[in-house]
């Protein structure tokens, strides 16, 4: 079995500041969408210059951060906000939803697209790529942190936790219990689906000659399909639990429109008459 590293939530402190390393990962998310656009802009024939990628990353992490943060506390923490609403404002203690940033995202695509003069999906076809390594960073902010665990598991692979850092891995253990009974690194697991294998499949689809809305479609399918994979074997949120069957999550629930959205977008860009005549997107 795998053993929990000790991993300081808190990159570097300077007095009172501190520095998360749940920050940090979205900054190394933002700067490697930012550089991978800048190079897909700069090729022959794209229709993007340099300044274009920079405001469209500009408007998206805004979107992201809002977003992300609106969204987590709507969807899973409505109760935090009734009792401080200033908990809207700890970002550093973790608690973003990706369904709240694509919100957030989709709002600044749309206002990017209208003072640009682009089609949203012109825009968001470009951008959909750009994206995985942003949720796989953002996954491993999760792992540092020590939150989003799975169930536990007999798999080889499970991770067994510090149980004076989790407690509540360990209540029915031991007193003197040091370690949790493994569980699933869930965050692992989404780090390595949503973030590399989803990267791969759109960077390498996308430069191919495709249809208008073929990349959107491809990521919001791909990104719905492993989320709600994974959603199996993670633990649901403890304040909301599961919403029913005794299996479906919240994190379910907000996936499915985003796996038919897929479909439908996929199906609407490869139809004959949508295709006839038009050109291949860049």
């Amino acid at each position: 079995m795998l053993t929990y590293p000790e991993l300081d939530p808190i990159a570097l402190a300077i007095g009172p500041l501190k520095v998360h390393w749940y920050g940090l990962m979205y900054l190394v998310g933002f700067a490697v969408a930012w550089t991978l656009g800048r190079w897909r802009g700069s090729r022959t024939g794209s229709g993007w210059t340099g300044e274009m990628v920079d405001d469209l990353i500009f408007y998206c992490v805004i979107g992201t951060i809002a977003g992300g943060r609106l969204g987590y506390m709507f969807f899973y923490g409505f109760d935090q906000i009734l009792a401080n609403p200033l908990s809207l404002l700890r970002v550093w203690e973790g608690g973003m939803s990706f369904h709240g940033g694509l919100i957030g995202v989709t709002i600044a695509i749309l206002v990017f697209a209208r003072r640009q003069g682009l089609r949203f999906f012109q825009v968001a076809d470009f951008l959909a790529p750009l994206v995985p390594p942003g949720l796989f960073a953002g996954r491993l902010g999760n792992f540092i942190n020590g939150e989003l665990w799975g169930h536990r598991t007999d798999a080889p692979w499970g991770m067994r936790l510090p149980c004076d850092q989790f407690p509540a891995q360990c209540v029915d253990q031991a007193r003197d219990a040091l370690w949790s009974p493994p569980v699933h690194a869930s965050q692992l697991y989404e780090a390595a689906l949503e973030g590399l294998a989803l990267f791969f499949i759109l960077w390498f689809f996308s430069r191919q000659p495709r249809p208008m809305m073929a990349v959107s479609g491809l990521f919001l399918l791909g990104y719905g399909t492993f989320r709600f994979m994974v959603e199996f074997v993670r633990l649901p949120d403890a304040h909301i639990g599961y919403l029913a069957f005794d299996w479906l999550t919240m994190g379910q629930l907000l996936t499915l429109p985003m796996i038919l959205a897929g479909a439908i977008l996929l199906a609407l860009a490869y139809r004959p008459r949508a295709s006839a005549g038009r050109p291949p997107a860049r």
